[in-house]
């Protein structure tokens, strides 16, 4: 049963977090609208476009990105005003131990935690999905890249493809090889000098064929240079497409299976991909630790007060954000493996928030 305390930590928590959201929403919003105002005016887009498919799905984005720090701020702004009221005194002395004292923050951290874990894992990708969209036709057209030589992927496991160019514009793929194995040993090579799709799902009319098939030491070779053959082959058009930040648009279900596809093409499967995946998982945790030292560093009563308490907590989100890049950085481009570089932030945060309960002010 929650008890009047319980109900009014959770109730201020709750509260004054979306207040802060809806505050740094707003001005988040203003600055983007200022920096894009031209391309809003240049370009042949409608007020309703702009609202709906953009502004619309930038704001789950952008609160993806900071809720934590909400959360610390949030805590620390209404926790430090109890302080200096000596709210917090009075109810240590009536014997509620600090621990029970933290129950209600934790309880009102996972709740946001939770929200934010759903946001991660399915609302956001699909509203990053709609915004990425808007922004490649109207803002930034190089968001869209096209894999346009030297790829290696495979169909399946026992073939192997490789292209030399592949043309966007035409759907013509030139230079395609396609290599069959069986029981690990190579035994067929087929060759095209062009490629061309012709419709859906994956019919492509093949010309200047090369066939040759390999069995132990024996080898047979043919030549159809003229010859024109329309066959199924398992990929398509859209396969050789990427956006810059493709696994933000992706769902976790879509991003999981997005990744066994790549490793079973061959495909070196990028560590972006993986590190997205783990920070959807590590950001809800991160809620509960800023909470947690939100509440020691705002419940602690100093002569600077409130003040003093919220720029301690802009530092410490600040350093928090600069360790997420690094920690992020070195897996993406060193050695690091990617789920110890996503939950180095939250490691060694988890220690600074022991150590500041083990200090707090009781």
């Amino acid at each position: 049963m929650l008890k009047i305390l319980d109900r009014y930590i959770i109730k201020k928590y709750i509260s004054t977090f979306f207040f802060t959201m809806v505050l740094i929403t707003m001005i988040a919003i203003t600055i983007d609208f200022f920096e894009k105002v031209d391309k809003f005016l240049s370009d042949e887009m409608t007020a309703k476009e702009i609202v709906f498919d953009y502004y619309l799905n930038f704001i789950p984005w952008i609160n993806g990105l900071l809720w934590p720090l909400f959360a610390l701020l949030a805590v620390i702004f209404f926790t430090s005003r109890m302080a200096k009221n000596s709210e917090i005194i009075a109810i240590l002395a009536s014997g509620v131990s600090y621990r029970r004292f933290l129950l209600p923050f934790i309880a009102a951290g996972g709740f946001i935690a939770v929200l934010l874990w759903l946001g991660n894992n399915y609302v956001i990708p699909n509203s990053n999905k709609i915004k990425t969209e808007f922004e490649s036709k109207y803002i930034r057209k190089s968001i869209i890249q096209t894999l346009s030589g030297n790829i290696h992927f495979f169909l399946n496991p026992n073939e192997k493809v490789y292209i030399r160019n592949y043309n966007s514009r035409d759907s013509v793929v030139r230079g395609f090889r396609l290599e069959k194995f069986q029981n690990g040993q190579l035994t067929s090579i087929l060759k095209a000098q062009q490629l061309k799709f012709v419709e859906a799902p994956n019919l492509w009319k093949m010309k200047g064929i090369e066939r040759r098939s390999i069995d132990g030491l024996k080898e047979s070779l043919m030549f159809e240079p003229k010859e024109e053959i329309d066959t199924s082959l398992n990929f398509v058009p859209e396969d050789f497409v990427r956006y810059s930040r493709q696994m933000e648009m992706m769902t976790t279900d879509d991003l999981k299976e997005f990744i066994k596809i790549e490793q079973d093409k061959g495909l070196e499967t990028s560590k972006s991909l993986i590190i997205e995946l783990y920070r959807r998982t590590a950001d809800p945790f991160t809620i509960l630790i800023v909470t947690i030292m939100g509440v020691c560093i705002g419940s602690r009563k100093v002569r600077g007060g409130m003040g003093f308490h919220l720029a301690a907590g802009v530092v410490l989100g600040a350093i928090f954000v600069i360790l997420s890049k690094f920690s992020t950085t070195f897996s993406s481009n060193l050695s690091l493996p990617p789920a110890i570089g996503v939950w180095i932030p939250n490691i060694v945060f988890g220690f600074i928030a022991i150590l500041l309960y083990k200090g707090a002010q009781k």
